[in-house]
């Protein structure tokens, strides 16, 4: 039989744990252990019996380790999410400087937003060109990530390393890219060739998405779907399509917002039409107005709810993954 001392000892390691874990009567428990005595306040072997100057040290530095990670959260927060905060206090600030000091609190600026003719062409345009951009991506990045991901090629291993080049290069790189190719193929400028650039750059957002999804697919539906008769093409609407359709509409919202994000590549090839971004750009130029903000924080607001969306289908696309895959009968029946 180990001696008491030895077991003493042995709880004086484990004593921080015990302390704490005494309320919910786990103490009780760990002090069985030590000569059936409790580890706590009420016992009569007390926490500086156990190291309590060590203890407390122990506290102090885990306070003082957590109050300095607040400390760095709150400031990376504000340092990422202050600007965006006082653009939204300034679009409802009553003062036609668009600065401080608050004056009270007005939604009139919105209204003008919506009443500026110029802005609501502004915004169809990007919302078409945004549009039009996504269906170029989907409807070449789902293909493409199915060829990467079924079949072997010459290049793959250089495919898959430089696909996502044109979202690495600097966006006026690209632009004038985009320029030189337009002119060489005596494209005139247009919203046109705004759709074509940024569904060609948009494309590798689509594959890289769709093409991590197929990897986490199992591939043995697809095979039991062949076994029991279905076509390739079956195969695919019946079962591919169903398993990898969350992560085609993530990866299509994260194409949406950074086409109605962009300004370097849209610098180059628009024509006399405006963009969003663009008239804002433009706007600015001529002076920082409330409309702006108020402009601004629509696009904020927007564009946080795609992206906590696009989280949100990528997490069940990735319990469907893990899981959970969606099952469809491939008879027809």
């Amino acid at each position: 039989m180990p001696s008491y001392d030895f077991e003493r000892s042995v709880c004086k390691g484990i004593a921080f744990s015990a302390y704490e874990c005494y309320s919910a009567g786990l103490g009780r428990l760990l002090g069985s252990v030590c000569g059936d005595r409790e580890v706590g306040p009420a016992s009569g072997w007390s926490i500086g019996d156990l190291g309590g100057g060590d203890v407390s040290n122990r506290l102090r530095r885990m306070n003082e380790a957590r109050a300095a990670q607040l400390i760095v959260v709150a400031a990376v927060f504000a340092f990422l999410y202050l600007p965006m905060i006082v653009i939204a206090l300034l679009s409802v600030n009553d003062n036609v400087v668009g600065a401080l000091p608050f004056k009270g609190f007005t939604t009139r600026w919105y209204s003008d937003a919506l009443a500026n003719s110029d802005v609501i062409d502004a915004i169809r345009n990007s919302v078409f060109v945004a549009l039009s951009a996504v269906g170029i991506a989907v409807l070449l990045g789902v293909p493409g990530a199915l060829v990467v991901n079924r079949f072997n090629f010459p290049g793959k291993s250089i495919f898959r390393r430089f696909v996502l080049l044109p979202l690495i290069l600097p966006g006026v790189i690209t632009g004038v890219s985009f320029l030189s190719l337009f002119s060489l193929m005596h494209f005139r400028l247009s919203l046109g060739t705004v759709i074509l650039a940024h569904g060609t750059a948009l494309v590798s957002t689509v594959l890289t998405t769709v093409y991590a999804r197929l990897l986490r697919l199992d591939r043995n539906m697809e095979e039991a779907s062949r076994d029991l008769g279905a076509s390739a093409l079956q195969t695919f609407f019946r079962v591919t399509l169903p398993n990898i359709r969350t992560a085609i509409v993530a990866a299509g919202l994260l194409a949406f917002t950074l086409s109605m994000d962009e300004i370097p590549v849209t610098f180059f090839v628009i024509g006399q039409e405006n963009t969003l971004p663009m008239y804002i750009w433009s706007a600015l130029r001529r002076g920082f107005t409330p409309e702006i903000n108020a402009i601004s924080t629509v696009i904020l607001v927007l564009g946080v709810g795609a992206v906590m969306l696009f989280a949100r289908l990528m997490e069940q696309a990735d319990a469907e993954a893990v899981g959970n895959p969606v099952v469809v009968d491939v008879t027809g029946r």
